[in-house]
């Protein structure tokens, strides 16, 4: 059986932990930042843990993260 190909752009956006839970960055910090505050803005620095609906589809395109 041949080997699947992993979807590069998902690669790109998603990390696994040691654990198995799928990473993800926060959206929205890209541009339009002066009227956003501080403190939003450093909370968009961080990780959080992808949404179950999205980790599936994550698994599916990107089979060996």
């Amino acid at each position: 059986m041949p080997k699947i190909r992993s979807h590069r752009g998902t690669k790109k956006r998603f990390r696994v932990t040691s654990t198995g839970k799928v990473m993800r960055r926060y959206a929205m910090q890209s541009h339009i930042l002066e009227k956003k505050s501080a403190k939003r803005k450093r909370l968009f620095a961080g990780e959080t843990v992808a949404s179950p609906a999205d980790v599936r589809r994550v698994r599916r395109s990107a089979p060996y993260l």
